[in-house]
């Protein structure tokens, strides 16, 4: 296990509100860490990144599809977005070098990734 999945599964997936997660090297443009059966793929990787350099105004107005679902934008700002649908929520973070997107059950606080992300911005 590298340290970046030992930090997605100390960080976050302990606390029990979050319930997948994954960070994405910008640079690289893929996955480089996640947890177990949380598969992220390329496209949606790509599209993560790309809400954040030049279609946030578009997040904020009309949600994002993620993995096959629609999520709407609850708040979001040039570091941070959090979405919402019934089943759960989604939370991406964005450092200089590494997206940190997760997913939440209603009921949980997405909040606990600030500490994931603090501790990614070290590695960044």
């Amino acid at each position: 296990m590298n340290q970046l999945q030992a930090l997605l599964n100390d960080s976050l997936i302990r606390t029990k509100h979050v319930e997948n997660a994954a960070i994405i090297d910008i640079k690289e443009k893929q996955v480089c860490a996640s947890t177990f059966g949380f598969n992220v793929s390329p496209e949606n990787a790509l599209n993560l990144i790309y809400t954040f350099y030049k279609n946030l105004l578009q997040v904020r107005r009309g949600g994002l599809y993620f993995k096959e679902k629609h999520y709407k934008c609850v708040r979001a700002d040039e570091h941070s977005i959090y979405l919402q649908n019934p089943e759960g929520g989604l939370i991406v973070v964005k450092t200089k070098t590494f997206i940190l997107v997760a997913t939440y059950r209603v009921g949980m606080y997405p909040s606990v990734c600030v500490e994931a992300v603090e501790k990614l911005g070290k590695r960044s």
